[in-house]
């Protein structure tokens, strides 16, 4: 081992630098590669900018969509839940309706066959007093009968068009409910 590798260096490393003009002109290189590479850098931490602005603001709409859609949702949970208590209630009238005009036609049975046996007693009736009223009286009895048959058809008929009108009210329920579940799956679309 000689004395100038033990100082850190050679004598050969002397020789072999190069001239200080090559050596400056290497630096230049050097430098010019380097502010090369650095503008390239600016520019591409520009473009990231540029695009990381682009995307907060497309963020920020996504966002603002994202709330607006939130909003229309719980919107439509709302009128859903408010749509399906109006059926439920339609519905619980329409029942109401039914057993209503069920009871009505029961009741109207009842009389119509009231109706036919007090008809069917008063035409026996009219057989049996023939034989024991006059001629003569014969026109009375049978105006009485005629008025009375005539009461009773009246009766009959107030109750068929008490009947024919629940039915209508009951068609219109049914179009109102009908009207509300169109509306509904509109608002739904």
């Amino acid at each position: 081992m000689n004395m100038s590798d033990s100082a850190g260096f050679n004598i050969e490393d002397l020789i072999n630098v190069p001239p200080l003009k090559e050596g400056k002109r290497v630096l230049e290189e050097e430098i010019k590669d380097i502010k090369s590479v650095s503008d390239s850098l600016q520019k591409e931490l520009a473009t990231l900018q540029n695009e990381a602005y682009q995307l907060e603001g497309i963020h920020k709409e996504k966002e603002e969509l994202c709330r607006n859609l939130q909003f229309q949702c719980e919107e439509s949970e709302q009128d859903s839940a408010r749509l399906l208590k109006q059926n439920k209630k339609s519905d619980e009238l329409l029942e109401q309706y039914r057993c209503e005009i069920q009871e009505f036609k029961l009741k109207h049975r009842k009389q119509r066959m009231k109706f036919e046996n007090q008809l069917h007693q008063l035409i026996e009736q009219h057989r049996n007093l023939h034989s024991v009223f006059t001629p003569e009286m014969l026109p009375d009895e049978i105006l009485s009968a005629e008025n009375i048959k005539s009461q009773l058809l009246s009766a009959e008929q107030m109750k068929l068009a008490q009947l024919h009108r629940l039915n209508e009210e009951l068609e219109e329920v049914k179009k109102q409910k009908q009207q509300r579940v169109t509306a509904a799956e509109t608002q739904e679309e």
